[in-house]
């Protein structure tokens, strides 16, 4: 039988000085927006896959895709213009 060993750099690699950088939070800061409307169109789309098709859901399942396509535009338009949050 063979004993198991952990890999000292395996367990070491996600060390507490390997924090992210204050530019990495920024940027994650600034896609907070969008990374939000993704999820809320995920959660619509999760919700239409078991209801049959209707007016009311095809309207939220639009809005929310708009609302992706928003996001993405600003922060296109902010990194083109380099525009900081």
């Amino acid at each position: 039988m063979e004993s198991i060993v952990t890999v000292q750099d395996a367990v070491t690699a996600f060390a507490p000085y390997m924090e992210p950088t204050d530019a990495e939070l920024d940027a994650i800061e600034q896609e907070a927006p969008l990374i939000a409307a993704e999820l809320e169109l995920l959660d619509v789309q999760i919700a239409l896959l078991d209801r049959p098709a209707s007016a009311l859901g095809q309207r939220t399942l639009r809005r929310a895709t708009h609302k992706v396509l928003a996001e993405r535009a600003t922060l296109a338009n902010r990194a083109a213009t380099g525009e900081a949050a």
